[in-house]
């Protein structure tokens, strides 16, 4: 009788509290508290009230989801108080002083320029017509279509297995985040595929990452063409799908036929854009420098670079005159680890010159070269030197591993914070929240316990809830994939992973720095959360 009237003891204590405290520190001492409960409750497994207590534990804990549904009802003030997020705003991953850098370098496509939805439809539609006219693809992949609504940015290609994956922070596949062709797999299938959700280092060898904004016409082409196959149950080797699928997307820019697109109709693909212009001027008038170092052809960059700002520029002036380097075809990444020398490009001849380049001069346009070179010529040292781009790897992790520091450029970032910022996801957040808390509760108080109905129903409704909470958290950003940085628990998913490796900060256009002193002290916020934009709801503001 003894032992049976401490464990009704820690029971009560446990459950003196009518809402389940999300401290880290009461939970752990909570938990410490669970498992010497349930220790003991199986030594006095004989005595016949223990099922009792597993009774009362349930009902306990389901009055605790009933009085949370009830909360559900109606949004709490809290709620409205709580802190937006600036959908222009700069995110530091690390602390970043302006005052010390005198040099900003920016890449073109997707930095600088601004492009409409239009773009990828084009993308898709000529690498669609390369690789049936070229590679002899099935004609019947002709009439598959760009459809903006399906990916986001930062998914995986599988070269083994075909299959298109969202990942999280943690290496592991998100559960409705994994399509073989346009059909999302069920997570009996992704475990019969993958024998884990987790993937390890040799099954890692096998994924691509999609990482820039030009990899949304990829991702949909690679899925479309895939369940074109599986369509005409045709059999296919998904590692060349995707090296066909990548080779007509780097045809279509290497051949110039999607920059002779939008060079022909820049009113229907490119965004004027005047605040470039401030941005770049400020710059110039604080003494910076400024280089542009970009893949792009010279001619595509100053098509677009005078359509985009010639309203914004005296008479006579020139986009050039706002930059002291310009590097075109520079052939990033290769460009940091090559030892290719710079040519001089005549742009009258459209030549590259022979003679040597131990110098840059005023007015000239640059191809190819390397960083070495770079460095060696300019004597600008890495930590004073900011580099601006939208792609990861190409653009962000060479430089970030040469000592520069590194700004990503991504423009999802703004309509996902917006998205972020209303209280109907914040809702749905903080509702999900909740009932993971009471889930962990559950698990952990009724772990050894005996499974029958009131256990079994209680779990049933539990998970449904959380699923209904996270299937509408996901819907608001992509229902394929979901948000870009989140997964749909409100975890970072890869890209994220991949901005915090390689990006100081991140904001969706480099104007947004026109907004900022170029004196200003930039500092990663104290309460770290992985990801400075986030702001997590606490399940606190719906308890009673």
């Amino acid at each position: 009788m003894a032992s049976l009237r401490r464990i009704l003891s820690l029971r009560s204590s446990f459950n003196s509290s009518s809402c389940y405290c999300s401290s880290p520190i009461v939970r752990q001492l909570n938990c410490l508290g669970i498992r010497e409960f349930c220790q003991n409750r199986a030594t006095a497994a004989a005595v016949d009230t223990v099922p009792e207590v597993v009774e009362d534990d349930i009902a306990k804990i389901r009055h605790e989801f009933n009085e949370a549904k009830q909360s559900f009802l109606k949004i709490p003030e809290a709620l409205k108080e709580m802190p937006k997020m600036n959908p222009q705003g700069i995110y530091v991953n690390k602390n970043l002083r302006l005052d010390n850098i005198q040099v900003y370098g920016f890449d073109y496509d997707y930095t600088l320029a601004h492009y409409s939805a239009n773009l990828q439809s084009l993308i898709y539609d000529l690498a669609k017509e390369h690789i049936v006219n070229e590679l002899k693809y099935p004609e019947s992949c002709l009439n598959v279509r760009y459809d903006h609504a399906f990916p986001i940015r930062g998914l995986y290609y599988d070269k083994l297995k075909g299959c298109l994956l969202k990942l999280d922070f943690f290496g592991s596949i998100e559960p409705d985040g994994c399509f073989f062709g346009r059909r999302k797999l069920s997570r009996k299938e992704i475990e019969e595929i993958y024998g884990t959700r987790h993937i390890g280092r040799d099954q890692a060898r096998g994924l691509v990452g999609l990482m820039d904004f030009f990899c949304f016409s990829e991702a949909c082409l690679l899925a479309d063409i895939v369940q074109n196959f599986v369509d005409a149950k045709l059999e296919f080797d998904a590692c060349y799908v995707y090296q066909d699928i990548n080779r007509a997307i780097q045809h279509v820019h290497q051949s110039g036929l999607v920059h002779r697109a939008i060079l022909s109709d820049p009113q229907k693909y490119l965004l004027k854009n005047d605040q470039v212009v401030c941005f770049l001027k400020m710059l110039r008038e604080k003494g910076k420098k400024l280089f542009l170092l970009t893949n792009s052809p010279y001619y595509f960059v100053d098509g677009g670079m005078r359509f985009m700002l010639e309203d914004s520029m005296s008479k006579g002036d020139s986009w050039r005159d706002l930059f002291d380097v310009v590097i075109a075809q520079a052939n990033k990444p290769t460009f940091y680890t090559s030892e290719h020398p710079f040519r001089c490009y005549d742009i009258e001849k459209d030549t590259l010159a022979f003679s040597k380049v131990d110098a840059f001069l005023p007015d000239r346009i640059y191809y190819h070269g390397c960083l070495k070179s770079f460095l060696q010529i300019t004597k600008w040292n890495g930590p004073e030197v900011i580099y601006f781009g939208d792609h990861l790897f190409s653009d962000l992790r060479g430089p970030s591993k040469a000592g520069w520091r590194t700004a990503a450029i991504i423009h999802e970032l703004e309509s996902e914070i917006k998205i972020q910022n209303e209280d109907s996801y914040r809702y749905q957040q903080a509702k999900f929240h909740i009932i993971q808390e009471l889930l962990g509760k559950f698990h952990a108080t009724l772990a050894n316990s005996e499974r029958g109905e009131m256990y079994g129903s209680l779990l049933r409704e539990l998970n449904e809830e959380r699923q209904r909470a996270r299937s509408m958290m996901k819907n608001m950003f992509n229902s394929s994939f979901g948000a870009t940085f989140l997964t749909d628990t409100g975890q970072e998913s890869a890209f994220a992973y991949n901005i915090h490796q390689y990006a100081d900060v991140y904001t969706s256009k480099p104007e947004n720095f026109y907004l900022r002193s170029p004196e200003a002290w930039l500092h990663a916020p104290f309460d770290v959360k992985i990801m400075p934009h986030h702001v997590k709801v606490p399940s606190s503001l719906f308890k009673c």
